[in-house]
């Protein structure tokens, strides 16, 4: 029994000789590797789009700390464990600068 020196995994018989499931290593074959570089596109989770809900959801007087205005619209989420309170976002009405509270 042979084991695969990059991988350690066992090698089974395969048509060019004892071979690695796993890498594809070849015993006594030298084989040039080649490894694929694949990009992954950056999630951006976004609760509300940028005009999405304005009308539907209550307003607070609250400073917006960007422009001063005082009114905004807010919503809860639950973005950490369940035993812990839920996040309060607020959207200034005026400028739409978005912040949150973890009360």
């Amino acid at each position: 029994m042979k084991f695969c020196p990059k991988c350690e995994v066992k090698l089974k018989k395969g048509d060019s000789g004892l071979q690695c499931p796993k890498c594809n290593y070849v015993e006594g074959n030298e084989t040039m590797q080649t490894k694929t570089v694949v990009e992954e596109e950056e999630s951006q989770f976004n609760v509300l789009a940028e005009n999405e809900g304005t009308e539907t959801l209550p307003t607070i007087k609250i400073e917006c700390e960007k422009c001063g205005n005082d009114e905004a619209v807010w919503w809860m989420l639950q973005t950490r464990s369940a035993d812990e309170p839920t996040t309060q976002f607020y959207r200034c009405s005026k400028c739409r600068y978005t912040w949150r509270n973890y009360a």
